[in-house]
């Protein structure tokens, strides 16, 4: 109800138009091989923003963005983390839906109203493909099935989310606007870093996918160099799923025109 007030009541002066532009910033990934939300492995973050105001208060914004997220346990204070030894990093291309609420008045233009925090929510499906090196050749991972997925059942490379965050607008001038955004993905896969259940047969995994495979299934380095992976042994956290976040800060030209409201009779 209180959406439908915002989104079509006469009462607010409309600012109807579209907003186009792009952005540029850091994305961060959080999970298996990032569990204390470490900043430390910070990568690109760019995109293209097309949004349309429908008054003055709620906005609808579609987002095509490219990030680098990776992790290591070479950042992680957890001693098994550290033996583990994992690594990966990955290219995301990502599209966005959202919704997005201003807390003020927000006119291009004005003298008055020319900035705004702001609120918003939607989802996302992006495509992601996680690789990592191994005595300096990059390896998709996917294809090694690490964790001892058969042929045809691994992950997939597409998947979806919820994203939300907070951010700020402020006019330049009637046309042009900054935009500060900080966005997070709640994301349905625990595949984006390639590590989520536990270590599989290896015996099964060579016999299938070559030493390759064990290799970068098991890297790692425990006392004395002997291994810590045991089939069946925990090698991610299979019940939380991972996650991403980006920072940017984006430039918008507005094409739309201000409209002042009916006089009401």
């Amino acid at each position: 109800m209180l959406f439908a007030f915002f989104l079509f009541g006469s009462n607010l002066s409309a600012q109807e138009g579209w907003e186009l532009g792009g952005w540029i910033g850091t994305s961060n990934y959080f999970g298996d091989l990032n569990t204390t939300f470490s900043l430390q492995e910070a990568g690109l973050a760019a995109g293209v923003i097309a949004r349309y105001n429908f008054n003055t208060r709620i906005s609808m914004k579609l987002t095509g963005n490219y990030l680098r997220v990776a992790g290591t346990d070479a950042n992680s204070d957890n001693t098994f983390e550290r033996t583990r030894n994992l690594s990966f990093r990955s290219d995301v291309w990502d599209g966005s839906f959202n919704f997005e609420f201003n807390f003020l008045n927000y006119v291009h233009g004005s003298s008055d109203e020319f900035f705004t925090p702001y609120l918003f929510a939607g989802f996302s499906i992006f495509q992601y493909d996680p690789t990592t090196e191994l005595d300096g050749v990059t390896y998709e991972l996917r294809a090694f099935g690490t964790e001892g997925q058969f042929r045809g059942e691994e992950y997939s490379t597409v998947s979806g989310g919820l994203n939300y965050g907070v951010g700020f607008k402020i006019d330049l001038s009637y046309r042009w606007s900054v935009n500060i955004q900080l966005s997070g993905r709640k994301i349905f896969t625990d595949f984006l870093d390639d590590v989520s259940g536990v270590y599989p047969d290896f015996n099964d995994l060579e016999s299938l996918r070559g030493d390759i495979a064990v290799a970068l299934s098991d890297r790692s380095i425990g006392e004395e160099g002997v291994s810590i992976a045991q089939e069946g042994r925990q090698r991610g956290n299979g019940r939380k799923n991972d996650s991403y976040a980006t920072l940017g800060v984006g430039i918008v030209y507005y094409f739309g025109s201000l409209k002042c409201p009916p006089i009401s009779r």
